[in-house]
């Protein structure tokens, strides 16, 4: 059997960038938001699309955006399982470019999460395993879905409302140092307490943003890639799982991204790392809840810690192991699957270009982010050495 540890620092991400802004943009459609993604991911490493042999997407099928390009790629994935799907697309691009599939693979990312702008209709109805066993108890949508294992959560390790909060609070003292985040007013325990109540234990500040937006990654070979103007971002470990589709059909409801337990010690296995090498970490928070979860699903802390942990601000400006630092779904930005946005925040931070919130002598990132109804998992160490 092949041993991923080969792959370890084969490939590197040498182009990066999101869309112009990102917010509320009703004149991007959700495929422009993949183009100008692309073309400036494209356009950060100093290629064009006709260096490009290799397309992964989500959202959109690869076939629609490689039609909106005029591209014909000799390396797919159209890997699609929610927000963890890019993460996912860089460990099939490592993968692919190691084993001469491709040379040059783009990722992109694009949503119209808030104007909707070319958006299709959803899918499901009374016949799917939700339309039986979900909709007729009334919960629907991630706010009523995703509030009633944290409850259980709560009970089991006596994680407070205060302590919720304070991953919104943490977050937000990132964002404020970062131009481009759309919420940087300063916030505390009790505003998050005291802010509309969505689906207790969950008020507005504890809920991630809705926005459009995207970005792009550009991945090439060991052999290329210190050939390009920026220095190179090596992939160091990954790890990728799925485990359920329906909120109902959690195996825990106290470990919402259980499959980080395939996922993380893959990604450290592969990196040949241990969980003191890492100095950055970028966690998925659609909600306040889910960076705890995954603080605690990845080994950082033990069940019933992340809670204290982030409530001690270990995770904000000036804390042991910053967390977030672009500001996260919670404050930067969410258009729906986030996980883009984690992976260009590492590497802004691995290539020390995070104006005015860098990390001091990084050398290593861990992003990590479920996808769909916290059923997909996927973690990347990516780093600079």
């Amino acid at each position: 059997m092949p041993d991923s540890r080969s792959l370890r620092r084969k490939v590197a991400i040498v182009g990066a960038a999101e869309t112009d802004t990102v917010g509320h943009l009703p004149n991007h459609s959700t495929l422009q938001l993949h183009a100008e993604s692309a073309f400036n991911a494209l356009a950060d490493c100093g290629l064009t699309l006709d260096d490009v042999d290799g397309i992964a997407t989500a959202g959109v099928s690869p076939a629609q955006l490689t039609e909106y390009l005029g591209i014909m790629p000799r390396y797919v994935d159209g890997t699609s399982v929610g927000g963890c799907s890019f993460l996912i697309h860089v460990s099939h691009a490592v993968a692919a470019i190691a084993a001469g599939y491709a040379d040059v693979v783009l990722v992109t990312h694009g949503e119209s999460g808030r104007s909707r702008i070319g958006v299709g209709g959803g899918a499901g109805g009374a016949s799917t395993i939700g339309g039986q066993f979900e909709a007729p108890f009334g919960v629907f949508g991630p706010p009523s879905m995703f509030s009633v294992p944290i409850v259980q959560y709560m009970q089991r390790y006596g994680l407070t409302e205060e302590q919720l909060a304070a991953v919104s609070v943490s977050t937000r003292q990132w964002a404020s140092l970062n131009p481009r985040a759309l919420m940087r007013d300063p916030i505390t325990v009790e505003d998050v307490l005291n802010s509309r109540v969505i689906a207790w234990p969950l008020h507005l500040l504890n809920c991630c943003l809705v926005t459009d937006g995207g970005g792009a990654l550009v991945l090439v070979s060991e052999e290329r890639a210190r050939d390009f103007p920026k220095p190179p971002v090596w992939v160091l470990g990954r790890g990728e799982s799925v485990q359920h589709t329906n909120i109902s059909q959690m195996w825990d409801y106290t470990e919402w991204t259980a499959a980080a337990k395939i996922t993380g010690p893959e990604a450290f296995r592969m990196a040949g790392l241990d969980h003191s090498a890492i100095d950055h970490l970028m966690l998925y928070d659609a909600f306040s809840h889910t960076p705890i979860y995954a603080l605690e699903a990845l080994g950082f802390t033990s069940a019933g810690e992340a809670g204290p942990w982030f409530a001690e601000m270990r995770g904000a400006p000036g804390g042991a192991l910053p967390v977030n630092t672009n500001g996260g779904g919670l404050s930067y930005t969410h258009t729906g699957m986030y996980g883009m946005f984690a992976i260009q925040e590492a590497v802004r931070q691995l290539r020390k270009e995070a104006t005015g919130r860098q990390i001091n002598d990084i050398e290593t990132s861990l992003v990590h982010a479920p996808g769909g109804w916290f059923s997909a998992t996927a973690t990347l160490i990516l780093g600079n050495q």
